[in-house]
């Protein structure tokens, strides 16, 4: 049974969904022609691109696939994720200056599936400070690639070497509180 709330923010979702058109099959990727859309809700829309479930179940690898995002010469990694019902890819602001697109622009998308490791690079003063306690640094290791990312591009943007320090101590604060 739909709540109120949900029925609102279906027809926002639905509203604001420029529906992609399937375009071929390769057997590198998939490709499709869409438009750059807003997605979310009407205060905090963002762009992101509407991927179709036949492509998203053509990958095989469920409904949140890792996946290579090419739109003409430039490529990114990312994972599609279901948003109201639709199949959507972000299209972060850096991805939106690289490319010269924005909300609304016509695209041709590839996608591959992308089955390579994600790895986080740690900077040095971030990895001896995680080695200091073995528990800690098991906790970092467990942490998805994005929560990873999150700590150490947070560490890697510090102007200030004080301010450097002061968000290590805090990551391996935060990862001690999840010891319990």
């Amino acid at each position: 049974m739909w709540r109120a709330w949900d029925l609102r923010y279906h027809r926002v979702i639905k509203k604001n969904c420029l529906q992609p058109k399937f375009v071929a099959r390769e057997t590198m990727g998939m490709k499709f022609a869409t438009a750059i859309g807003l997605y979310g809700a009407s205060a905090k829309q963002q762009p992101g691109i509407s991927v179709p479930p036949e492509i998203v179940e053509a990958l095989g690898a469920g409904k949140k696939p890792p996946v290579r995002v090419t739109i003409g010469e430039y490529t990114y990694r990312s994972t599609i994720a279901s948003m109201g019902g639709i199949f959507l890819l972000p299209f972060s602001s850096e991805h939106r200056k690289a490319t010269g697109l924005g909300a609304g622009d016509e695209i041709t998308v590839e996608l591959e599936l992308d089955d390579a490791p994600r790895v986080v690079v740690v900077p040095e003063d971030l990895k001896a400070a995680l080695d200091q306690n073995a528990a800690v640094l098991q906790a970092f290791d467990k942490l998805s690639y994005s929560n990873k990312q999150r700590i150490v591009l947070g560490i890697a943007e510090a102007k200030a070497e004080d301010t450097r320090q002061r968000r290590i101590a805090k990551a391996v604060a935060d990862l001690e509180k999840t010891l319990g």
